[in-house]
């Protein structure tokens, strides 16, 4: 769900693309879920993901990688310079 790495920290998401607004849900299983208002065609979703995750946590968007997951729900984002404390206190871990 969420992991230190030698980069930074490394998030486990559930991404459910098409809703009303992009926002942080809580948990989805072992995975922080993530709701975006981008559809899932061509990539948009993983960039309004990407673009989420920069400006909540006050990051370059050269600082969200994704790293697995492209064409999936179910995706590995790095989150490049940041401690895992930031990212717990950013998203709490709700139901």
């Amino acid at each position: 769900m969420i992991q230190e790495s030698p980069d930074g920290v490394l998030l486990t998401v559930h991404v459910q693309p098409g809703a009303k607004r992009t926002e942080y849900a809580g948990l989805h299983g072992e995975a922080l879920k993530f709701r975006v208002a981008a559809p899932p065609a061509e990539g948009e979703a993983n960039d309004a993901l990407c673009a989420f995750l920069a400006k909540l946590f006050e990051l370059p968007k050269g600082s969200v990688v994704l790293r697995s997951g492209l064409s999936s729900r179910h995706k590995r984002v790095l989150l490049k310079g940041l401690s895992i404390r930031l990212v717990r206190e950013v998203l709490p871990l709700r139901a």
